[in-house]
């Protein structure tokens, strides 16, 4: 039995729309149109406990309604969600014990009070024994290095802090399900490598299943196995990175540093995708043309000091299935 099971999920919202000027906002004084947008159109799929997903999508597909719906926050119009064997929105009490969620613009520590006392009023409403609160909190300040802004008030905090005293406290009451949604939104690289790394090892070490949603790509890269992109509240692809890239191009990158900027580099098996001084990239199908056959056409008219292979990023391949398999 999946952890996580979703069938045919619709949520709609109704949506004021105004003409612009002056004259249309006296206008809407007396007569307002509406349309409905349909945030999630029949989203369908099973999580099975302790995968780490990637939940993805350009603004406005529909990741956060997602998420606010299998965290209790919404209310869906019609469709199923049991999240072990609860419904969330139909016992959000007993569900938000069994969960862990981050919104990455928004926190749920108290805006004055310092950290360590956010952590015990989370330890009174979530009901955590003192012993095991004890231990579990020690434990994450050492994991997120926590130690030296336990006695910051949470509106002195850098981003960077702010999101790891978050991650610590969704995780005082231990949940097994962890939700995030963008939580490396602004941080610096070192501060995005801190929190990758402890969700990492939480999902390892501990089996917490986590639905990641972000639109930073290194992230996906970083943590997740599965994927699912959704655009205009619809399942486009699920399934690994290998999968994805698949379904949307068998495409390679050569890339090479010349000796010399002299010609254009030209083969009938590769395209120009970017050129920057003696810096050229490629792409090409392998199935069409081996990268050694390339490389020894290339080498034999063009000098190459350095080269190497790879996949085009994953940003590529999204934004390239956002356009193609748009529903």
């Amino acid at each position: 039995m999946p952890q996580i099971l979703v069938e045919n999920l619709v949520k709609t919202f109704r949506v004021a729309e105004r003409r612009p000027g002056l004259a249309g906002a006296f206008a809407g004084l007396f007569s307002r149109k509406h349309r409905t947008v349909r945030a999630i159109d029949g989203v369908s799929f099973s999580i099975e406990a302790g995968e780490l997903i990637g939940y993805i999508g350009p603004n406005g597909a529909g990741k956060s309604t997602t998420v606010k719906a299998l965290s209790g926050i919404l209310v869906p119009d019609s469709g199923r969600c049991e999240i072990l064997g609860r419904t969330p929105w139909k016992d959000r009490v007993a569900h938000v014990a069994r969960i862990g969620v981050v919104f990455g613009q928004r926190t749920q520590l108290w805006w004055d009070l310092p950290v360590t006392e956010s952590f015990e009023l989370l330890r009174d409403i979530y009901r955590v024994p003192a012993e095991d609160f004890l231990k579990r909190r020690d434990e994450l300040v050492a994991l997120l290095g926590l130690g030296p802004v336990l006695d910051t008030p949470a509106r002195q905090l850098s981003l960077g802090q702010r999101m790891r005293c978050d991650l610590a406290a969704a995780l005082l009451h231990a949940p097994p399900i962890l939700f995030l949604d963008e939580p490396t939104i602004g941080l610096d690289a070192s501060a995005k490598l801190a929190v990758r790394d402890f969700v990492k090892r939480l999902n390892r070490e501990r089996g917490v299943t986590v639905i990641l949603t972000t639109h930073d790509m290194d992230d996906i890269e970083a943590l997740c196995e599965r994927v699912m992109v959704i655009a205009d509240g619809r399942i486009l692809s699920d399934g690994t990175l290998a999968k994805l890239r698949q379904s949307v191009t068998r495409e390679r990158w050569l890339t090479l540093d010349l000796v010399e900027e002299k010609g254009a580099i030209e083969d009938p098996d590769a395209r120009v995708v970017e050129r920057d001084g003696l810096r050229v990239r490629l792409a090409f199908d392998p199935e069409k043309v081996s990268p050694a056959v390339l490389v020894a056409r290339i080498a034999a008219r063009h000098p190459v000091r350095d080269l190497f292979v790879e996949n085009p990023p994953i940003e590529a391949i999204v934004a390239r299935l956002y356009g193609e398999l748009k529903p």
